[in-house]
């Protein structure tokens, strides 16, 4: 390794603060900044480098002088290894005050704009077992842990069903207890690899492309209803029902229990047929009354119950009268917009996914809600002056985009008809706050408040209330 690239080694650090993506922070003795993975605010460490940039350091603790105070025991036997709950290790009203530090500091830092003051942020009733939808790897090489490997002992059965290791596309870690959905989820993953390895069921091979078992997905719906998807690479009629039959007798409370054939070089399944083996081919997720459908290929937000915390969020920002025309750009299944369709004159939607827009107005339909409309298009090209002159320009436009945020055409858009009130829900206060800047010439930002659907990692969703200024 060149000098320029050579790890350092850094005694009694303390880490000061956490920063984006899970990491915590430290100050180097020259004054650059580290980024550590395995920290937590107020532990004192010493570090070795990773990385070196010119403007700072990554880094991971390799001795801990002294605790945090702001430690908590990890619940799951996985954690440092799985990359899925980074901050399980910290208390969960550390995690909460750092999601809403980073979040207020991303508005004023990225943002540059005024804020009113934030209401404190919406922690979660559940911080374990809380998500709906989990998928599942099979791998025939399972990762071996470093103790393993020291051993030089041959593993015959290398069979893994599990989640992909941070970085590792081919590479599995099995898992036994995972604290992220509720039972019977571990009980049937467990049970299907169990009984797909007695059976001599292939596990797949991501860098051969060989195998028959793919991967797994459960969902579990608030309502209970339960749905189980397999993947495989080919078909095997005899070995495919050997073991959908098993997974239909052991647990027969599955509502939906369907499969996939794929033979692509990668996993998903959304342009692949779904095939409903036994029940029906969805489950229904049920808010105020209201019922949605959820097929495999659906989106629907991860964490049921703080779904509900968001979406009132958004509509008490809304602030509907009845008289309001709304468009939800972005509606994706279209729940924001049916949820808040009982207190607006018209909801009009918009959404990229032609799946989605289907599975809109079929919960519409049987929701027996007739003041929505849905469209299907990229938000770019479909929400233009044509569209609102067609549709009316809104009171109210709510806007729910990806990661990336909205497109420019679209700010501008927005800038161009007017609304008098815009509600920006989002999953990245960072591009949030990008698209912030540019509508504040005409918008002030009047709420702010974060919404925590994801505890146990640095994830966080934010709702913001902007008003035409005058």
């Amino acid at each position: 390794m060149g000098r320029k690239n050579r790890r350092l080694k850094f005694e009694h650090i303390e880490v000061l603060d956490a920063g984006a993506k899970g990491k915590s922070i430290a100050k180097a003795p020259d004054g650059k900044v580290i980024f550590i993975s395995n920290a937590v605010p107020g532990d004192v460490i010493d570090v070795q480098t990773t990385k070196k940039r010119k403007a700072f350091y990554e880094g991971e603790a390799i001795a801990f002088h002294q605790l945090s105070d702001k430690r908590v025991t990890p619940k799951c036997e996985h954690f440092g290894t799985c990359g899925g709950c980074k901050w399980q290790f910290m208390d969960y009203k550390y995690q909460l005050a750092y999601k809403e530090a980073e979040v207020i500091n991303n508005l004023k830092r990225l943002g540059k704009i005024e804020l009113p003051k934030t209401s404190p942020i919406l922690g979660s009733e559940e911080q374990y077992f809380y998500r709906n939808k989990m998928e599942f790897t099979f791998s025939d090489s399972r990762w071996l842990t470093l103790d393993e490997i020291k051993s030089a002992e041959e593993f015959d059965n290398r069979n893994a069903l599990g989640f992909h290791m941070p970085g590792m596309w081919d590479k599995i870690l099995d898992i036994d207890t995972c604290y992220l959905q509720e039972d019977p989820s571990n009980s049937i993953r467990n049970k299907v690899k169990e009984f797909a390895t007695a059976h001599h069921l292939s596990f797949f091979n991501q860098r051969k492309q060989e195998g028959l078992l793919r991967t797994l997905m459960i969902r579990i719906a608030s309502t209970g209803e339960l749905m189980v998807l397999l993947q495989f690479f080919y078909d095997d009629q005899e070995k495919r029902e050997l073991l959908l039959d098993f997974i239909a007798n052991e647990f027969p409370e599955i509502t939906s229990l369907q499969y996939v054939i794929n033979q692509k070089g990668n996993d998903t399944i959304y342009d692949q047929e779904v095939i409903c083996y036994r029940g029906r081919d969805y489950i229904e997720e049920e808010m105020e009354g209201l019922r949605f459908k959820i097929n495999a290929k659906s989106f629907y937000q991860t964490n049921s119950a703080q779904a509900y915390e968001l979406y009132k969020v958004a509509r008490d920002f809304a602030g509907l009268t009845g008289n309001e025309l709304v468009y939800d750009l972005y509606t994706g299944t279209g729940t924001i917009a049916q949820f808040v369709a009982k207190d607006a004159a018209k909801v009009i939607g918009v959404e990229a996914v032609p799946e989605a827009i289907a599975d809109a107005k079929v919960n519409a339909e049987n929701n027996k809600i007739t003041n929505t409309e849905f469209y299907v298009g990229d938000m770019k090209k479909v929400f233009t002056d044509g569209f609102v002159a067609e549709h009316g320009v809104p009171d109210v436009v709510i806007t729910d985009p990806p990661r990336d945020g909205m497109h420019k055409d679209v700010v501008a858009q927005l800038l161009q008809i007017a609304p008098q009130k815009i509600v920006y829900v989002s999953c990245n206060s960072a591009t949030q706050a990008r698209d912030l800047a540019l509508l504040d010439h005409s918008y002030k930002v009047t709420k702010v408040q974060p919404v925590d659907m994801f505890p146990q990692t640095y994830h966080v969703e934010n709702v913001v209330l902007l008003e035409k200024k005058a």
